[in-house]
């Protein structure tokens, strides 16, 4: 997949439950930035073979983006999310994807210079959203390698956790993201690289907006061909035709039309024969209803 509880409109200001809304849209966005960074792959598996991984995410924020893409503070909270992700060569250019996250959510106890009685900390978990997809590739010539994907997010998840509502595992609604991935792998000098891109269309349901998502990644082996570095960047834009926003959701369903651009880097290690060990983290440098700080991640990867 930190927190606030001030989040300021362009226009007008928020009423009670336009905060509890806000807040919980936070928290969808970082929970649809997790799942759209699940690994899938413009180069084939094959029929047979599979990629399977445990991983970590965690996130703490106490600064976020406005709906208008400032920056203000707001209570910290934090998210931590344990997540299974495998993916299998159904045959030699199809494959399928499964991403199976269990969310912690919770919010740091505050305590007031003023005087003021503290705010007791809270914490809720449970299952996330669960992605299901399948990958095809129908090209691969000369270093090159173009597929699509269909990815399906299934509300599983918790979309009205604690007390106020806004501990969310899950968005509550069901959607569908149709990609195209781009993958070539080149050479400077003697040192191989690979770039890859992606482009695609979220289709949500119940009211929310549908998104245009893109990414791009490169990386390099090096020390022996041993360790993975890679770069990337991922991207979200609303095209604003949803009929929720914060006005009109009363508290009972999350904000729309978020919007955030993510820069991170990650290091994979070989391990022992397949087995491999991953570092990574991200940080969001534009956005509309983020959290305005670090992610960091840690897995543990076996390919067959």
């Amino acid at each position: 997949m930190p927190y606030c509880l001030t989040i300021k409109p362009s226009i007008k200001p928020m009423h009670n439950t336009d905060l509890m809304a806000a807040k919980r849209n936070i928290l969808l966005l970082l929970c649809l930035l997790i799942t759209g960074t699940t690994a899938y792959s413009q180069w084939a598996m094959g029929k047979g073979k599979g990629y399977y991984k445990v991983g970590v995410w965690w996130l703490e924020a106490d600064q976020h983006y406005t709906n208008v893409g400032a920056i203000d503070p707001n209570a910290t909270r934090g998210l931590f999310i344990n997540s299974f992700f495998g993916r299998y060569g159904l045959s030699e250019n199809l494959s399928l994807v499964g991403y199976v996250p269990h969310t912690r959510v919770y919010q740091n106890k505050q305590v007031y210079s003023s005087g003021r009685a503290p705010l007791a900390g809270e914490e809720f978990s449970s299952l996330g959203d669960i992605n299901l997809g399948l990958d095809y590739q129908w090209y691969r010539k000369k270093g090159w390698a173009i597929s699509t994907s269909l990815t399906l997010g299934l509300p599983t998840g918790n979309n009205s956790g604690g007390s106020d509502g806004s501990y969310q595992t899950g968005d509550g609604e069901f959607n569908q993201i149709v990609r195209l991935h781009f993958g070539r792998s080149y050479r400077l000098g003697k040192q191989r690289f690979y770039a890859k891109a992606n482009f695609g269309v979220n289709q949500r349901s119940k009211g929310f907006s549908d998104e245009f998502r893109a990414g791009v990644e490169t990386g390099t082996k090096i020390i022996d061909q041993k360790i993975l570095v890679l770069g990337r960047l991922n991207l979200i834009e609303s095209f604003q035709n949803g009929t929720l926003d914060a006005s009109t959701s009363n508290g009972s369903i999350f904000a729309n039309n978020v919007e955030v651009v993510n820069l991170g880097g990650e290091m994979i290690f070989d391990v022992y024969k397949n087995w491999r060990f991953s570092l990574s983290a991200s940080y969001p440098v534009r956005g509309r209803l983020i959290y305005r700080a670090p992610a960091l991640s840690t897995g543990i990867s076996l390919q067959l």
